[in-house]
């Protein structure tokens, strides 16, 4: 195929693409907004963060208030902590919200898919009365 006949028709889908916003009743503009808002939608990443939220005062591990960034500090964090909180970190990172909610508890969630969602571990060491706080937050890339 020639390249003018090429870029000819190569044209004329253009053009389609860019009527065809306008043939659905949508202007060029509200068209692109709606394939922004769908972009976003798409493009979700979620900040994983976990806090110490109880820990015995004589626990060799961790203190209350600790707080780590994952991926990026999840060395630091006991490995038995982390073997116990690592499918719900998982399943968090991937958009899954859990529907327990511990009411009435210290515990009670936060559960927004859009925002903040929080989740409660506890570290399987028996003496160590460890709760690690996991909080994901949304955010578009």
């Amino acid at each position: 195929m020639k390249r003018r006949d090429f870029c000819g028709k190569a044209g004329c889908a253009a053009a389609g693409l860019v009527a065809a916003p306008m043939v659905m009743g949508l202007s060029a503009q509200e068209a692109q907004k709606e394939e922004q808002k769908e972009e976003k939608k798409k493009i979700r990443w979620y900040k994983i963060e976990v806090e110490i939220y109880e820990a015995r005062q004589d626990t060799w591990c961790h203190k209350k208030g600790d707080k780590f960034q994952l991926p990026e500090d999840m060395g630091k964090i006991c490995p038995w902590l982390m073997a116990s909180m690592w499918d719900i970190i998982r399943l968090l990172q991937h958009g899954v919200t859990l529907d327990w909610k511990y009411e009435g508890t210290p515990y009670e969630k936060v559960i927004d898919p859009e925002g903040v969602t929080t989740e409660y571990v506890r570290c399987p060491d028996p003496t160590s009365n460890l709760v690690a706080k996991i909080t994901r937050t949304a955010e578009y890339v």
